[in-house]
């Protein structure tokens, strides 16, 4: 089938997620692109980068070699002028060789591990989240990724029905750790999560795995279809490595990240 006759379409999706696709009489999809803002899940001031912005595209392997990835990588740009595209790609993959193709820059790399509930033991993570830490107490919010670009800004928002899980701790009044996950952009089953991260003068006392627990228990409870939780490392937190082979955690793959400054 000629190039030609697939059709590039916008697809309305989450808030703050743009999305579009490549669909093939009878209405096939051959390929897939998306946007979501990237969200800083540090403490303290950071430097802004509102010109950021997260990029997924995907195109089914036997749809490959047609030009359709970079029919909706011109789809993207046109949507997104003036932003820089970040993407994480498969060390040594076809997504690797399409952004050396199309003028992507290499910024860094990543380890992912995997968790699977049914390696969960239940009762040992509810005792995880139930152990008492004086001074500080456990919050959860809910709701959808937005063009927020802080935890603290999600948090300004009221908890509601969401593609996003965060589990807090707090002390003072002030966030003083949180663990993050976000459903959608991976396999169907499957989040991903961010962190967790503790803010320097309260590290060392659990806070780290006790956000954790509390966030694989709780996401759970509210996306009760998810199967399996990704998280992102970089190759030089051992600290955060360690906790995720403690949850159960097991290696999964390695990615890099590029990135590309649209005109």
């Amino acid at each position: 089938m000629s190039e030609r006759l697939i059709d590039i379409v916008a697809v309305p999706d989450h808030p703050g997620i743009a999305r579009w696709q490549a669909v093939a009489p009878p209405g096939l999809v051959a390929g897939v692109a998306g946007l979501r803002p990237i969200i800083s899940f540090e403490h303290g001031p950071q430097p802004s980068e509102p010109d950021a912005v997260e990029l997924s595209l995907y195109v089914e392997p036997q749809w490959r070699r047609r030009g359709i990835g970079s029919r909706l990588l011109a789809a993207v740009g046109a949507h997104a002028e003036r932003l820089r595209l970040v993407v994480e790609v498969e060390a040594g993959s076809a997504g690797e060789a399409f952004c050396a193709r199309h003028g992507f820059r290499r910024t860094g790399s990543r380890r992912h591990d995997l968790l699977t509930y049914c390696d969960v033991h239940h009762a040992w993570l509810g005792e995880l989240v139930d152990v008492e830490h004086p001074g500080y107490r456990l919050s959860h919010w809910t709701g959808e990724l937005s063009h927020a670009t802080r935890v603290e800004e999600l948090l300004r928002h009221p908890s509601r029905p969401g593609n996003t899980v965060l589990s807090a701790a707090q002390a003072d009044g002030g966030l003083v750790a949180y663990a993050v996950a976000a459903v959608g952009g991976l396999p169907k089953r499957r989040a991903r999560q961010y962190g967790p991260s503790v803010l320097a003068g309260h590290r060392g006392q659990g806070l780290g795995l006790w956000v954790s627990a509390a966030l694989i228990q709780r996401l759970r409870e509210i996306h009760p279809h998810v199967d399996e939780i990704e998280a992102r490392t970089g190759e030089d937190d051992p600290g955060l490595l360690a906790l995720h082979r403690h949850l159960g955690f097991r290696h999964l793959r390695r990615t890099r990240l590029y990135e590309l400054a649209l005109p």
